[in-house]
């Protein structure tokens, strides 16, 4: 009976680990962590990240703030048409988007970046909805 027991809290706690880690990553990719109205940030790119699970940049706005950048996933950037070699450290860029809702945090999602005049649309049916 004890064997039962104990194999029967290994499944559970099997099936159960996969959800904990869903939340969280769930949580994160929703816009739910956003607030609704839309913000633009001018600064320049410091640095590019195309690794999983979504692209990235951190931009230093012109206060200094540096802030973290999440683009689309990585098929929504690529149907934008950016890609790694699109922008490099040091250029000026505007970023559309949604701040996070913690306003300690300098964390946005984009919508639109604009790059040397050319505009990468990750999320085009978000552009100016409120």
């Amino acid at each position: 009976m004890a064997t039962t027991f104990r194999a029967s809290r290994l499944l559970a706690a099997s099936l159960a680990a996969p959800l904990a880690f869903a939340v969280p990553a769930l949580a994160h990719h929703g816009w739910s962590w956003a607030e609704s109205e839309q913000m633009t940030l001018e600064g320049t790119i410091k640095t590019i990240s195309m690794a999983p699970p979504h692209p990235s940049l951190e931009v230093a706005g012109h206060d200094g703030r540096l802030w973290q950048v999440d683009l689309g996933n990585p098929r929504q950037t690529a149907s934008s048409g950016f890609t790694a070699e699109s922008a490099k450290p040091g250029e000026a860029i505007t970023v559309l988007g949604n701040r996070n809702s913690d306003l300690s945090k300098a964390h946005m999602k984009a919508v639109r970046i604009t790059i040397a005049g050319k505009n990468y649309d990750m999320y085009p049916e978000r552009i100016g909805a409120n």
